[in-house]
Parts: C-alpha cells; structure tokens; sequence
C-alpha cells in the first residue's frame, strides 16, 4: 500500500502500520493508553502533554461519527452498557445517549503535523 510517489522503504511496514500512521484520527480504549506509559511509542512518535496541548477542544463531525460507529458496533456485541437503556434497544440510539452523558470509554488521538499526537478523553471534548 503505497503512495507511489514515495522513496523506498514503504516495505518495511504492513498495510495495517501504514494505514493506521495516515489516518488523521485514531479511537483509542482507554486501558491501552495506559499501559503505554511511555512519552515515545515504538515507532518514535512523541506524545503530547495535556498542558501543552494545541488542538480545539470541539469535538469534528467526523469525530463524532467515528466514535458512535465504534461504540454502536460494541454494543450490538453485547458490550456493556454505560447508560440506562430504558426501552431503547438501537445500538446507534445507545451510543447517541452515552456520548449525550459523556460516558463513552474511549480516547481520541489526534495526529499533528510534525508526527506527534495528543489524546483527549471524550468526556473532555465539547459535543455540539
């Protein structure tokens, strides 16, 4: 999976390293986070400080599609609920009404141009 444009070296990678280093956002549970520990993961990227983070505290729309998707798809496999359901029973509804509570486990980690990253908790960002 390669640019074409690029110089060699792009085989050094499989199509999982390489599509998940372009995509601009990343969802991310918050149990791994926290085993990374480290400020530079394997692959050198460094980790932005919440002190020194630089990006908008609003969450984008495609944010917001991305973690209710992947939220929807945890609760149609029976993940655990982190809201009352009441009658609802729609997997998409569930996960409008806990990204509604700010009750969503997940992190979004944001890619900045110079290769680092910043996570933010979604009970941290802004929802419209």
């Amino acid at each position: 999976m390669s640019d074409g444009g690029s110089a060699g070296g792009d085989d050094d990678f499989s199509d999982n390293e390489v599509a998940s280093y372009n995509s601009e956002v990343d969802i991310v549970d918050e149990e791994q986070v926290e085993n990374e520990g480290e400020t530079i993961n394997k692959r050198g990227i460094k980790k932005v400080s919440e002190e020194d983070r630089i990006t908008s505290k609003f969450m984008t729309k495609y944010e917001r599609a991305r973690i209710l998707g992947t939220r929807a798809l945890q609760i149609s496999k029976n993940a655990p609920l982190m809201v009352d359901p009441g009658e609802e029973s729609d997997p998409y509804r569930l996960a409008e009404m806990e990204l509604s509570e700010k009750k969503i486990p997940f992190i979004v980690r944001r890619y900045l141009p110079d290769g680092s990253y910043e996570d933010w908790k979604v009970n941290e960002l802004y929802v419209e």
